[in-house]
């Protein structure tokens, strides 16, 4: 019988094992011999045979065992752990000096990273895997996010200039008209500064929605039983102006109970943490991340979504004014941080 051939598999998860033998009872015996009675096997394939052995011999059979991991101690019960500053008892798995680094990858804001440093929990868990502190801390992220809030059905579009908050509002529209067969209307507002939005002109027309421009003092069309009333606005002014006055008094005279301040996510974190705080002062109630085809590090916006006030609504990740938005948003910034950073630790 030919001699088997007994390597770690190198493209495999780590603790598995890869072996050329001759026949079933072959592998049973390696497998015995060398990985033991905890062993199991993951895949048996046939190794091809080259030139004129393929017409002779018996085959030969290439098979993938893994050897379990050691068992983990049992976790300390829910109880008897140190407060999470998050809200949640099960921050104290953490990895030592490993986590820090693994969060700043992530782009985890500093201001974070310090709460989570100075909690009990941090120091009480040094020797738990790296993984096995990632998933308790994705846990705790969840449970301290801001929960999901229903839209109103009038809702009013905020931003600065440049982050994309015509476009994030046709990306809504197309959704309500085409995922769920709804039909409104839509307002452009300019309050005597220009907005100019030839494209949402264009789309709300190829949609069939009716687009109108706001002027003072106009009433609504009642021509329609609309589901669902959309305003597209000019850039958000300076606090305290004569625009932010006019600004806030449309908002509510129309009662424009939906606010989504959209933030570009590309931008620096305290360019953003001004913007949230000016959307803020004009009431915004929803939260929509724009350009995050262009933003690497995701975890900087767990700084919004646990330590803001706003419920987030989509992340825009495409410049398209249909499609390119994830709903999901906690789900995905979950696997755009923490996993994504997860090998690079152990490199």
């Amino acid at each position: 019988m030919p001699a088997s051939t007994f390597t770690p598999a190198a493209s495999a998860a780590p603790g598995t094992y890869r072996f050329e033998v001759g026949s079933t009872a072959e592998a049973v015996s390696v497998i015995q011999t060398q990985l033991g009675p905890e062993a199991r096997v993951l895949s048996v394939q046939t190794s091809p045979r080259r030139g004129f052995g393929r017409f002779f011999g018996s085959p030969r059979f290439t098979v993938v065992a893994e050897l379990p991991a050691p068992a983990l101690p049992e976790p300390t019960p829910v109880a008897a752990r140190a407060e999470s500053p998050l809200g949640d008892n099960r921050l104290g798995l953490v990895a030592g000096t490993r986590l820090p680094v693994v969060l700043r990858r992530a782009g985890f804001p500093e201001r974070l990273i310090c709460r989570l440093e100075t909690s009990p929990g941090w120091a009480r868990a040094l020797s738990c895997p790296l993984h096995v502190a990632l998933v308790d801390l994705s846990r705790d992220l969840r449970a301290a996010a801001r929960p999901l809030r229903p839209l109103p059905e009038r809702v009013a579009f905020l931003g600065a200039s440049g982050v994309g908050r015509t476009t994030a509002l046709c990306k809504w529209l197309s959704r309500e008209v085409f995922m769920r067969g709804r039909m409104g209307r839509v307002w452009r507002v300019e309050f005597g500064r220009p907005n100019p939005a030839p494209t949402l002109d264009v789309f709300c027309e190829a949609l069939g929605v009716p687009v109108e421009h706001y002027s003072p003092g106009m009433e609504e069309s009642p021509a329609e039983a609309a589901e669902f009333h959309l305003a597209d606005l000019p850039c958000l002014p300076a606090a305290g102006t004569r625009e932010a006055r006019e600004l806030t008094q449309f908002l509510d005279r129309e009662n424009f109970a939906g606010r989504v301040l959209v933030l570009n996510a590309a931008y620096d974190a305290e360019a953003l943490r001004e913007a949230y705080a000016r959307g803020r002062d004009f009431g915004a109630t929803h939260l929509v991340c724009t350009h995050l085809d262009e933003t690497p590090r995701w975890g900087r916006l767990w700084e919004f979504l646990i330590e803001g006030e706003l419920s987030p609504l989509f992340l825009s990740t495409g410049p398209g004014l249909t499609g390119e938005l994830e709903l999901d948003v906690l789900d995905r910034v979950l696997a755009r941080s923490l996993p994504l950073v997860g090998e690079e630790a152990y490199a």
